[in-house]
């Protein structure tokens, strides 16, 4: 079959539509082996105040594994002649693994900071009104992370200034804020109701849907911050 006729075929919508599923399931795979070795044991904990360490312990291989996995559906092709979803996963893994870790930490040892106060407010005798401030900041740190993965896993900056286009683009696109707080509502949800079990078996459909959430942020970084 000559080159144009392949070209064709890769073309058409059923082509793109096929090609996409190929993708999704390629990197659902994917995200799914990259968080299995905090994800077994995160299913094992108990749900006590007192697992709050060691769930955060569980979490650091979903940071890299979610920058890998917006990384290849940011750059997939729709194509059924050049599908590479695996490769594009592992290249930005690779890449993104130190400036992710960097961002990603932090994030993790803040929100358990947060959460373990937010349990043992009683026990330090602190006011239950202490408890509105502290959800605000949990929310906040958890907003701006969202922002910041995602421009960390498709640009290069440094990481301050990652975190502060984070903070930038909080106010500077309120949809994207809006809409990753219910995306954020929906995982919580989705955990609480059923299982984490379940929300990794659904991974890459939030995955995809966060990176187009954030498009209007991604094109106004591409547009105003790089050359």
């Amino acid at each position: 079959m000559s080159t144009q006729t392949w070209r064709e075929f890769g073309d058409g919508p059923l082509s793109r539509a096929a090609a996409s599923v190929y993708t999704l399931l390629v990197v659902g795979l994917l995200l799914a082996l990259a968080t299995l070795p905090g994800l077994v044991p995160l299913l094992l904990l108990g749900r006590d105040a007192s697992n709050l360490p060691l769930v955060a312990v569980c979490l650091l291989p979903v940071g890299p594994a979610v920058s890998a996995a917006l990384y290849a559906l940011h750059h997939q092709r729709p194509d059924l002649t050049d599908l590479r979803p695996a490769a594009r996963f592992r290249q930005g893994y690779r890449a993104n693994l130190p400036q992710v870790l960097r961002i990603w930490t932090p994030l993790l040892l803040w929100l358990t900071v947060i959460a373990v106060n937010l349990t043992h407010l009683s026990v330090a005798a602190v006011p239950s009104g202490w408890a509105v401030p502290l959800i605000g900041v949990g929310v906040g740190v958890v907003l701006v992370g969202a922002n910041a993965l995602v421009i960390a896993s498709l640009f290069t900056f440094r990481t301050r200034d990652v975190l502060r286009l984070a903070l930038y683009f909080l106010v500077r696109t309120p949809a994207v804020t809006a809409g990753t707080i219910l995306l954020l509502a929906a995982a919580v949800a989705l955990t609480v109701l059923f299982s984490e079990a379940l929300l990794a078996l659904l991974a890459v459909l939030f995955v995809l849907a966060y990176l187009r959430i954030g498009t209007p942020m991604i094109d106004l970084v591409r547009k105003d911050f790089t050359g």
